[in-house]
């Protein structure tokens, strides 16, 4: 008993050393070693809604040598924090950036009229660095990841519409530049300024056109579309003309002045263009050319991927702390009683029929998880509520825990109960205060693994994340949607008790067992998109497709699950962990429960309701 808490301690001392070493070292890379000045603001916007946003200024901008300004959004359901490629390397080339929370997401507010609100962001964002007194008003460029560029379409709309024209360059990425007026007719809207478009050449929702027999293309054939070419011919019909290519920068005098025109088409899918090193080297290319770089750097060099890396490190650390810190509180009076005082061991199958029941249960309860998941999701998302996502994945998360304990009643009537299977002695049942006391833990360790992650926001502006996995720091008011916490107590509940008190065997040994229960608790995330983009990549064509707006968006249903991958494993992996030494599979429940919760509820769309 004293060695565990011995090692506990030794944990919890290690996991707080991962977090500090990331957020020192997330914080050096952000600030070019303190060569950029990095600071979190609200922005109260001409458009009456405040707007969070990164300023990242380099030591080089200042009032008697003003800088380029760029303006970055992130996409639908992200925050700004996920656009760190962009400011990460377009500072360090010294650029004056501002990093927008459109509205509706991460830290801005919700407004009442999401789709008249929302694309005002990145015009918002331009008025505000015009005003900055060390930046050059006349190289202020504009960029967005996929709803992100909706927003920079509408700024530059706003812009034409303006006394003063404000925006010189705009790169669109992973959306559709306007090709055509409401009549149909090709046009030019950009004017005189310079454009790009990053286009990924497996892109689910843009860049696609019609065939000749009317079905729709894919992203794959987007170079061969009319759009894609007139696009490059500056928004005049291309037909008759000789075929453009992407890679290629393009010019022509518009208005007295030579704009540029450009299509890039990494060969990636949507989401991982923002977190692509091929996709930020077209981004620093494109904006050095366009705008000229005060600190020209190769666009290969880049070290955004660093604090990705250290990010990650610290996300480790956040999970070895949730861990050790339970274990010690357990070994506190109030929560002794909880405690079980020897490490519990995998119980030995007794026969093939056990191995069947094993192997045959995960199977099945993969299988079903996977084949509700669409169906539940596009139902959840399709509700008039405010966070459809939340609830979506909240209701698919009930399902499965309801297949989960379906699969342990089974298995408990039909083949444990006869084999001596003790629901008491593996910690299934016990007294309802115990329970209660189990998941007072489970808040106690979940809140003090919440003030690790404002900590290390407070101090560094960083958070724990890799890619679209982010566990960051928010503003009070998103708790009051915290009742979405409901719909995922029943999985992660089911979870823990289905991964320990059943699953905890001889297959596979100690974590061989483990590591099997949390690839077939990630089962159907895996699953889902391997199968879409399989044929994807095969066919050009996606298996769960998009052919109206009136549709269920299936290729965004299946891109939820990259980031799930990640939370299935590491939850099973943390309740495994704390079961070893408590039997008790209530603790991590509840820890998984509340921390899932408001992950998903702080990394989202909120809509005025």
């Amino acid at each position: 008993m004293e060695q565990v808490r011995k090692k506990a301690r030794l944990f919890l001392c290690l996991a707080i050393a991962l977090m500090l070493i990331s957020g020192i070292v997330v914080s050096l890379i952000q600030t070019g070693g303190g060569k950029i000045t990095m600071k979190e603001l609200t922005i109260e916007t001409d458009e009456g809604y405040e707007m969070s946003a990164y300023l990242l200024v380099p030591d080089t901008a200042t009032k008697d040598t003003p800088a380029p300004a760029v303006v970055t959004s992130h996409g639908y359901l992200n925050n700004k924090e996920m656009t760190d490629a962009n400011y990460v390397e377009l500072a360090r080339r010294g650029y004056v950036v501002l990093a927008i929370d459109q509205p509706d997401h991460g830290d801005s507010e919700v407004t009442k009229d999401f789709n008249i609100i929302q694309p005002t962001g990145v015009y918002q964002g331009v008025l505000a660095v015009s005003r900055l007194p060390y930046v050059d008003k006349t190289k202020i460029g504009v960029t967005g990841h996929s709803m992100g560029s909706w927003s920079v379409t509408q700024a530059v709309n706003a812009d034409n519409e303006a006394d003063e024209q404000l925006i010189s360059v705009v790169l669109i990425h992973c959306n559709d530049p306007v090709y055509a007026d409401n009549e149909g007719k090709y046009v030019n809207i950009y004017g005189s300024r310079d454009v790009g478009l990053i286009s990924a050449e497996y892109d689910e929702f843009f860049n696609t056109s019609t065939a000749k027999d009317g079905s729709t293309l894919q992203s794959p054939y987007y170079m061969d579309s009319a759009n894609a070419q007139s696009f490059l011919y500056f928004g005049t019909e291309p037909e008759g003309k000789e075929k453009r290519e992407a890679f290629t920068y393009y010019t022509e005098n518009i208005n007295g002045k030579e704009a540029v025109r450009v299509t890039f088409r990494p060969s990636i899918i949507h989401p991982w263009s923002h977190f692509s090193a091929r996709s930020e080297s077209y981004v620093c290319d494109f904006f050095q050319k366009t705008l000229g770089a005060p600190n020209a750097i190769d666009s290969n060099n880049q070290i955004w991927q660093w604090k990705e890396a250290f990010n990650f490190i610290g996300l480790i650390g956040l999970g070895m702390f949730v861990c050790a810190l339970a274990l010690l509180f357990a070994y506190t009076t109030p929560f002794r009683s909880l405690l079980n005082e020897t490490s519990v061991l995998p119980v030995k199958v007794a026969d093939g029929k056990g191995y069947a029941w094993f192997w045959g249960s995960l199977i099945v309860c993969g299988i079903l998880s996977t084949c509700v998941y669409l169906p539940i999701v596009a139902f959840g998302n399709s509700q008039a509520v405010a966070q459809g996502e939340s609830l979506g994945i909240g209701l698919w998360s009930t399902a499965c825990g309801i297949i989960t304990i379906i699969s342990m009643l089974l298995y408990y009537k039909l083949y444990g109960k006869k084999h001596g299977m003790d629901l008491s002695e593996r910690g299934v049942k016990m007294p309802v205060k115990q329970i209660a006391l189990s998941i007072l833990l489970g808040l106690i360790v979940a809140i003090a693994a919440y003030m690790c992650v404002f900590l290390d926001h407070y101090f560094f502006l960083a958070d724990f994340r890799l890619w679209t996995l982010a566990i960051k720091a928010f503003k009070a008011p998103i708790l009051k949607y915290l009742p979405y916490g409901v719909l995922f107590l029943t999985y992660y509940f089911a979870q823990s008790v289905a991964a320990n008190a059943f699953n905890y065997n001889t297959i596979g040994r100690s974590w061989g067992n483990a590591i099997i229960v949390s690839l077939f608790a990630a089962f159907p995330a895996f699953v889902l998109p391997w199968i879409q983009y399989i044929h994807y990549y095969t066919t050009k064509s996606m298996m769960w497709n998009q052919p109206t707006m009136a549709s269920p968006n299936y290729p965004m249903y299946v891109l939820w699950l990259f980031p799930i991958v990640l939370v299935l494993i590491g939850t099973t992996l943390i309740s495994r962990v704390i079961y070893k030494h408590t039997k008790n599979p209530y603790i991590a429940g509840a820890i998984n429960a509340i921390i899932v919760t408001v992950f998903t509820i702080t990394n989202t769309c909120t809509v005025f309701m």
